[in-house]
């Protein structure tokens, strides 16, 4: 043990700075996205809008996001991690605080389709910064770590909002929540470079850093061209059938809760900070297991096949969730299916980097993510309808369930042995 600890010590840790920085982005990325949720059932009643309409206004982010990310993981390849990753976090802090005006459906449509455009850049920036500070046998519990900063904001944002509105009105919410965004930034300009620019960084903690296999020189490949690739596409797909299960939990448990439970505005906060706690631990637990596989002399895509298969199962459970009549019983089972989404997603985006150069993870980061966005802009709409026209949430949570594993069957099935890509 004191041999690990000077092994460390000796190779230096910096680069775990960048990583607090990444989570810290991210918690603030979600905590942004998430008051809007958390504030629905009080919206609905003050701005009039049915299921419907309400399935519309999350599609308008979806839309913007969809857009976004093929945008910026392009912008992140161009002209670099540093300045793609503040360009995004200036635009959706200003988004988020605009929210504040809308007075409308249609207000609040074109708050989210900022918010949405903008915040898109956070996760190619993050696992591109991810690429250039991490070796592959770290990546995956590097990408768990900021990550599982989703499920922070996540687990801040019922236990402040509700508090905020109360005492200051929903406006402030907005505000004082999409502020949070410029005090990152003077940190990230301060701390942020390249590992080779970036001062404090030692020889040892550089050469740990730059430690596989060298990648051979490659021009820009237009992102477009990449499709050509299965590996490519097996990211894409995997992206496309699951990122809509995530953001179906982050926009609709609060309005599940309410209606099923009755829970008021101040009673969400509970089951929510318990269920995006358990967040965490899967988002971090699921990066951590797979790095542990292959430090143990595993393949990387068997490491990462296993863990992706284990949380697949672990979802399958949340398919009785809106059958069942006690409030914690469902909150644990939707627990389990929300960690064990973040830990499908911390190995689902690292494979990325795993199969893809450097120079490259950005974009194919940005396609996923377009990708997950256009399947998130086709089961919003449904979610609605089907809230509006049945009542029920049984069939959004049976599509929930099976998702993972015919992801995980497709992706297998284009990338069997996860073969890197020579571009």
């Amino acid at each position: 043990m004191e041999e690990r600890m000077e092994q460390k010590t000796r190779i230096g840790s910096f680069r775990w700075t960048i990583c607090a920085l990444l989570f810290f982005a991210t918690t603030i990325n979600y905590i942004d996205r998430q008051v809007l949720a958390i504030l629905a059932p009080l919206l609905q009643k003050e701005i009039g809008w049915n299921e419907i309409e309400y399935g519309y206004i999350v599609t308008a982010f979806q839309a913007a996001y969809a857009i976004g990310l093929s945008l910026f993981g392009w912008f992140i390849d161009r002209y670099g991690t540093k300045i793609g990753y503040a360009l995004s976090i200036t635009g959706w802090s200003i988004a988020a605080m605009a929210h504040a005006l809308a007075t409308s459906v249609f207000g609040f449509g074109l708050a989210r389709f900022a918010l949405g455009l903008s915040e898109s850049g956070n996760f190619p920036a993050a696992i591109k910064a991810t690429a250039e500070w991490f070796p592959k046998k770290e990546r995956a519990f590097a990408t768990g770590i900021f990550n599982s900063g989703a499920n922070i904001g996540a687990v801040v944002t019922p236990a402040v909002v509700p508090w905020l509105t109360v005492t200051y009105g929903w406006q402030a919410s907005f505000i004082a929540t999409g502020a949070l965004g410029f005090v990152w930034l003077i940190l990230w300009y301060f701390f942020y470079d390249t590992p080779e620019k970036r001062k404090g960084v030692t020889p040892e903690e550089l050469a740990h850093i730059h430690s596989d296999p060298a990648e051979p020189p490659m021009e820009k490949v237009p992102w477009l061209r990449l499709l050509k690739y299965p590996q490519a596409w097996a990211f894409v797909i995997g992206k496309f059938l699951t990122d809509p299960i995530w953001w179906f939990y982050l926009y609709w448990l609060p309005k599940f809760l309410n209606k099923s439970y009755g829970l008021t505005l101040t009673e969400l906060g509970l089951p929510l900070i318990v269920i995006y706690t358990m967040t965490c631990v899967g988002s971090i637990g699921g990066g951590w297991l797979s790095g542990r596989f292959i430090k143990r002399g595993w393949t990387i895509n068997r490491a990462r096949k296993l863990v992706m298969l284990i949380c697949a199962i672990c979802v399958v459970p949340i398919v009785t969730a809106s059958q069942i009549s006690d409030l914690w019983l469902a909150v644990l089972i939707i627990g389990l299916a929300a960690a064990a989404h973040q830990g499908w997603s911390a190995n689902l985006f690292t494979t990325a980097s795993d199969m893809f150069p450097k120079r490259a993870v950005g974009s194919i980061v940005g396609l996923g993510g377009t990708a997950g966005s256009v399947g998130a802009m086709l089961f919003a709409p449904f979610i609605g309808y089907v809230l509006e026209w049945t009542g029920s949430y049984f069939l959004p949570f049976v599509i929930s369930g099976s998702a993972y594993l015919i992801a995980l069957a497709i992706f297998h099935g284009l990338a069997r042995k996860m073969k890197p890509v020579e571009l």
